[in-house]
Formats: structure tokens, sequence, C-alpha cells
């Protein structure tokens, strides 16, 4: 299996690079307040901003972004490694009496545990399902499936955290993104017939290890002798307001460089050779990161082509795109089902401080144009490459739902296993003393919110979570019980 890439940007354009060089990233958006980062780090040298160079500043940025991603996947794989409880493991495609026979052909990230359970045992129970069907179900200590399964605490290199940030210099002045159309027209006038120089800072990171590489590239831009007309058509396509410099050089403004001396990816925001030279320092092979295979181009028209395949007419935002572990799998249930490695969800719950009784749930109100758009369940999402489900979940709810795992207990989880794909709900508790202030954080959901318990019955549930709530809401009841108990 190939090394994990993070890339701790919302960039586009950095993103394709990489999937054009073979690499898949994770996106993971690092939330960097960049002034504030700039004036910490010149204060800490007794200077100001403006004695900064343009080199110290678009490394001060990068570090700060890929050490702010660091510290979150940190905070993931602690609460992950922190689980307490047993994880319950259904089987609902499977007949009672051939357990033991396709224990040997579980999927690869369970085979060490289905391997070792003995379906004779009393730890072997069944679960009447919502069609009458008795389905087997195995618990196992969530100690021992973190042991066993693949992710970030079991990780001994990798996944790679990749932070850059781009500033242009020209006549010695510093230029970030101008974000308005009035700046980026007074930018645009001046670069014409002008030469600049782009400035990109680089800092990797493995997560496994904590090591971390840095470096800059540059590069010298001669831009052509483009008209008012031109600056003004420009502008209309919004594509310069939010790159560094007012340019780009993949896109529309592309026609208006006439030439550049120096590294060309760097000027899009992420130089190639400078990462594999980074990587090297991190005793990573380049060819090690690739996961995409040549020729496998436009993936988001895949994932198009399969939610519309699955019965869904709106299709994701245009800026939503393919990670490692999107995408649809052919169930044997005869459904499509989503997460090439299975997905997971967290299902976190608020205690009352003097009873320690479930008061609250966090519900995800579900955007229109997802699966089943329009019902409420839990946030969550496809599991990525090199993380457990546990690891995913948390993850994915704090990207969705701004869930903080600093602040949760992992206290227990359900896995429904249909052999090539599984779900797995995650159980948790917000800690004593703490506060989850969950909100919906990108555009996969309406809304976010603690819905009262008693309440969560009259929402207009996701097919699946109607179908479990009943069971949830039981174990939720149990776990409690449990902790009142400690």
């Amino acid at each position: 299996m190939s090394i994990p890439l993070i890339l701790a940007s919302q960039s586009k354009p950095r993103r394709d690079v990489l999937y054009a060089a073979g690499i898949c990233p994770t996106i993971r958006v690092s939330h960097v307040d960049e002034p504030a980062a700039l004036e910490a780090a010149a204060a800490k040298t007794g200077v100001t901003v403006d004695d900064l160079t343009v080199e110290q500043r678009v490394m001060i940025l990068a570090e700060a972004k890929a050490q702010a991603v660091h510290r979150a996947y940190r905070d993931v794989a602690d609460t992950a490694a922190a689980a307490t409880g047993n994880r319950v493991i259904a089987y609902p495609l499977r007949a009672a009496e051939v357990q033991a026979e396709d224990a040997e052909a579980a999927p690869d990230a369970d085979a060490a545990l289905n391997a070792s359970i003995d379906y004779s045992s009393d730890r072997i129970a069944t679960t009447r399902d919502f069609s009458g069907v008795d389905m087997p179900t195995v618990t196992e200590p969530i100690s021992n499936i973190i042991a066993l399964q693949p992710g970030l605490t079991r990780s001994t290199v990798g996944p790679l955290i990749i932070g850059c940030d781009s500033m242009f210099l020209m006549d010695g002045e510093c230029y970030g993104k101008p974000h308005s159309a009035e700046v980026a027209r007074e930018r645009l006038r001046k670069m014409r017939g002008n030469s600049g120089e782009l400035w990109t800072g680089h800092c990797i990171i493995d997560f496994a290890t904590g090591r971390v590489a840095r470096g800059a590239s540059h590069a010298i831009v001669h831009f052509g002798d483009f008209s008012d007309k031109d600056i003004e058509r420009y502008i209309a396509t919004r594509e310069p307001l939010e790159v560094a410099g007012s340019f780009t050089l993949e896109g529309f403004g592309g026609a208006f460089i006439d030439g550049i001396e120096g590294d060309p990816h760097g000027i899009i925001g992420i130089s190639l050779p400078l990462l594999r030279k980074l990587a090297a320092e991190l005793g990573v092979e380049w060819t090690d990161l690739w996961n995409v295979q040549r020729g496998e181009i436009a993936p988001e028209s895949a994932d198009a082509a399969g939610i519309a395949m699955a019965g869904k007419d709106n299709l994701p935002p245009v800026e939503n795109v393919h990670q490692p572990g999107d995408g649809w799998v052919d169930c044997a249930c005869g459904r499509k089902h989503w997460g090439t490695n299975g997905a997971s969800g967290i299902l976190l719950a608020r205690r009352d401080p003097t009873t320690g009784k479930v008061t609250h749930v966090v519900m995800q109100h579900r955007a229109a144009w997802s699966a089943e758009g329009g019902t409420w369940g839990i946030p969550g999402g496809a599991t990525a490459d090199g993380e457990s489900p546990i690891e995913g979940a948390l993850r994915e709810s704090y990207e969705e739902a701004n869930i903080t795992p600093e602040d949760i207990e992992v206290v227990g989880s359900y896995r429904e296993d249909h052999g090539n794909w599984a779900y797995t709900t995650v159980f948790a508790f917000e800690k004593p003393g703490h506060h989850v202030d969950p909100k919906a954080n990108d555009d996969e959901s309406m809304e976010i919110c603690w819905v009262p318990i008693d309440d969560v019955p009259d929402r207009k549930l996701l097919t699946a979570m109607k179908t479990d709530w009943p069971r949830f809401a039981a174990r939720l009841n149990e776990l409690t019980e449990e902790f009142n108990c400690r």
C-alpha cells in the first residue's frame, strides 16, 4: 500500500498537480490565521512583519499550516487510541450456520480478527434485523480492534502532511491574495509588461515520527503587455481574486505570461521536484506516494456518475474533489455503498452532569445532493487510506460537524459488515467539563445540531438510522449505566 499524503490546503490547483503526478491526497484545510501567524513569528524574533523577507513569510505560513493539520490528526489518533468499551460486529448477509466457513474470506482489514473468532463460543449472539432475519453478531474489546487494524496509531511511516504557501514579489513588495476586484485591478496594471518572483514555501511532516522537512521554491515570471479590457474580463472570471499575485499559470491567466525562469510547478503553488527532495530527507521514496494509475483521470466525473446511478439527481458542488477512499462499492446486498475502504460516523451523546443519563445527541441534516438528501443521520463518511474506521469517523465528524476529538471519548462501536463493505457507528460521550459546539463546516450538511434524544425518532431519519435507532438508543443506555458504575 502507498504511503498516504495529506494536503493542508483547499487549493484545487495544488491538488490537481499532485493528482496528475500520480498522488491523490486527502484534503484537510488548516484554518490558520495567516496574519496572526506572521505577527507571532516576527515578534518571536524581535522584528515586524514588514522586516520579514518573502521567503521567510512563505516558510512561516507553510509550516504553520502543516503543523495545524498535524495537531488535528494527533488529536484524532490520541482519541482513537484511548477508546474504551466494545465493538459489536453484525453480519446481516451471513447465515449463522456458514459463519465459520466464511471467516477465512473476511475483508483484509479484519482478516486477523475474524480468523480468530470461535463461532461456536458463547460470544456469538444473534440479533433480529428489520426484515426479521437473525444476523450473527460478535463482540470484541475495542482495544483489540485498534491493535489489529491499520491506522494512524500503528503507522511507522506517514502519512505525510504537506503545508504550502505562495507569495508574489514585485518591485520589493510582497503580494498575497487580493480578495477584491479593486486590489486585483491595481496589481494587474502594475504587472503588465513587468516581471516578478513567485515564492512558494513547503513543509512536510511525517506523522509517524514527527520529523519535519522544509524548503522554498521560486521562479521569475515575465508578463505580457495585456490591455485594460483584458484585465476587466480576467477579473470578471474571479480567478485572480483568490490566488497569490492575482494570476495563474494553469488557468485563464496563463495566456498573459510570456515566460518563466525557474520551477514552473512552484508557480501553481506546489513544487514536485522540491517535494521529492523533501520526502527523501524523511526517508520516503517519491514513488511510494503514488496511488493513482496512469490515465486515471476525472474522478469527480466518475463519482458524479455513481451518484446518478444510485438514483440521485442532485450532484455534489463542483468544488468537491475526489479523495482516497472515495468511490462506490457494488455491495453483496445488491446496493451501492459509498467508501472503497468502508465508511463510519460518530454518534455523539451529551449526558446530564447529575444523573449521567443521555439527554442529547448530535445529528446531521443531510444536504440535498447527498444520498437520501434532506434526511437526518450522524456525521461521517468514507474511511481514507491509512486510517481505521474510528479515526475516519473522528476526522469526518470534525470536518463536517466541528466535533472536536479532544473534547469527546469513544466508548464503543457497532460495525455492520457486508463482506466487501462495512459501516462503523462510533459511540462517543462529550467529556465531563468539555463542550462540543457542533456546526456545519462544509457543504455536506444543511444543519448540524444537538437533538434531544427523545426527539430523534420524530425526525425524518436516514433509512439505516431509522432501522438502527432503537438498537442504538438501547446501546447508549447500556453505556450510560456502565459509566455510572465506574
